[in-house]
């Protein structure tokens, strides 16, 4: 079948639509919506700080070995740069910045605070990636990361009073931001999967050393089930997730695709029950429908408008880089 065919070129055209970026970044926030459950499961015989740096240690080692089985090409130049800032932001902050807040907050909890994570990814796209979505957009994605503020406030102790744990999370939801926009913009470069590889492998050697020091300071005494929580951290949410994610951000649009991830506090609260049997009150339901509510509208905004109204002015296309070059042979083999 020749590359011009118009077989080949629908094939094309249906995986690089915007639909196929929100299915790819569906399937990475159900794999991210079970950390904060277990992270929970695994403090309970792991130090926070052998949780956040362990579990990427795991994920470099089976990131290395994906890199060499596939003799993927090495970043060059401002990359491995850009690469340092996503491990900044993901394999650093975050997780370590989660772990420690969870040691005294329910998940639940810092299920519902997280789901600032879009909105703050959406900001960081607009600035970093040149993506301009709808005022509906905004007003949504607002709109549900006030609600989160709010539900956070009220479960601290009363409005406008925020415990630690709230400003790790916070954080942490920052780092993440970073991390996500960065990285959605080097997959379109390096490829999904790559780009999360690469990430882990100049994380690794810093995540090795904390990763000694929590095992020396506070030996790790957990149970099958705490290894095992501990263990999917490592191999799911830290790579096996993201190789969905980012490609559903490579995809794009990354303002929309961020939007997906609204839905995770409400999956998250949900493990938590089940999991961990956690109450679940009236306010986590309610800040959790509002979220999604949010989510919902801000997609389908950015969605109609993307489908609907095409770029008019060649600097209106540049400026949404096309979503199949993430997908081009020369830069994604899986």
């Amino acid at each position: 079948m020749s590359d011009n065919s118009s077989a080949t070129q629908f094939v094309r055209n249906a995986i690089s639509s915007p639909r196929a970026g929100l299915t790819w970044g569906l399937i990475g926030v159900v794999a991210f919506s079970f950390t904060v459950p277990f992270t929970r499961v695994a403090l309970g015989g792991l130090s926070p700080l052998f949780i956040g740096s362990g579990r990427a240690v795991i994920a470099a080692l089976l990131a290395v070995a994906a890199l060499a089985l596939t003799r993927q090409r090495f970043p060059r130049g401002i990359q491995w740069a850009r690469l340092a800032v996503v491990a900044g932001g993901i394999v650093v902050g975050f997780p370590l910045l989660t772990s420690y807040a969870l040691t005294t907050t329910p998940a639940s909890h810092a299920a519902v605070v997280i789901a600032l994570l879009p909105a703050a990814t959406a900001v960081l796209v607009v600035i970093r990636g040149r993506e301009r979505p709808p005022v509906a957009f905004w007003v949504m994605a607002i709109i549900g990361a006030v609600v989160a503020v709010v539900f956070a406030s009220l479960q601290s102790g009363g409005f406008g009073h925020l415990t630690l744990s709230d400003l790790l999370l916070f954080g942490a939801v920052v780092a993440a931001a970073i991390g996500y926009a960065e990285g959605g913009l080097l997959a379109r470069e390096l490829g999904a999967w790559q780009t999360v590889s690469w990430t882990l492998v100049v994380a690794a050697p810093l995540m090795i050393v904390l990763a000694a020091v929590a095992w020396v300071q506070q030996p790790p005494t957990g149970t099958p089930i705490e290894w095992a929580a501990f263990g999917y951290l490592g191999v799911v949410s830290m790579f096996l997730g993201f190789f969905a994610w980012y490609r559903g951000l490579a995809i794009g649009p990354m303002a929309q695709v961020s939007q997906v991830q609204l839905v995770q506090p409400v999956l998250s609260i949900l493990w938590a029950a089940l999991l961990l049997g956690e109450e679940l009150t009236w306010a986590t339901i309610l800040g959790g429908v509002a979220v999604v509510l949010c989510a919902g509208i801000a997609v389908r905004t950015r969605l109609n408008r993307s489908t609907v109204t095409p770029p008019t002015r060649a600097s209106d296309a540049a400026s949404d880089p096309a979503p199949d070059t993430a997908l081009s042979p020369t830069r994604q083999t899986n």
